[in-house]
């Protein structure tokens, strides 16, 4: 299983509650938040969490507004995927 953190200190000052309040679709192995605030999304391997982030891709592009909260915090999570170490070494 793979956890991947986003820092609700990052640029969209993501949490668990603005993820939900986003309507976000959650990876097939859930969200978790962490008691700092930080989500949490569970995957079972790197080619899931992947195929999540070409998702989250496709769901950004649909969005008008590039300033918008939302836009930030999908950003914010894709980045922490493309940036997880397990991820980029799958991708090697």
């Amino acid at each position: 299983m793979l956890h991947i953190n986003i820092s609700a200190q990052g640029n969209s000052n993501l949490n668990f509650s603005t993820f939900e309040e986003y309507g976000f679709p959650a990876p097939l192995n859930g969200v978790d938040a962490e008691i700092n605030n930080d989500v949490i999304l569970k995957f079972e391997d790197e080619e899931e969490a992947i195929i999540y982030a070409e998702q989250l891709e496709n769901l950004s592009t649909e969005l008008n507004d590039k300033h918008s909260p939302q836009y930030i915090a999908i950003s914010d999570v894709i980045m922490a995927i493309r940036n997880d170490e397990f991820v980029q070494s799958y991708t090697r």
